[in-house]
């Protein structure tokens, strides 16, 4: 059996935005992904994108969708 996912606050993924610490994290539909490995996520910035928060609302203008997110690892649950 899988452990449940930890559960994150919105105050805490903020922290991981590639200038407060090395983590580089999004969150997405309620899902918080690690996107520290990924070049395009350099200093935590992804064209006019910023890491440490939920990207929902912003995808819906990127030109790709939510499959982008298939190749990143979720690490954790949005909480409410």
């Amino acid at each position: 059996m899988m452990e449940p996912l930890p559960e994150y606050t919105r105050a805490f993924i903020a922290l991981r935005n590639g200038q407060d610490k090395p983590e580089i994290w999004v969150a997405y539909q309620g899902k918080v992904y690690d996107v520290s490995r990924s070049k395009l996520w350099r200093a935590g910035k992804h064209y006019e994108h910023w890491a440490g928060q939920d990207l929902t609302e912003e995808l819906k203008d990127a030109p790709h969708n939510e499959n982008v997110f298939d190749k990143f690892k979720v690490i954790g649950i949005l909480k409410s």
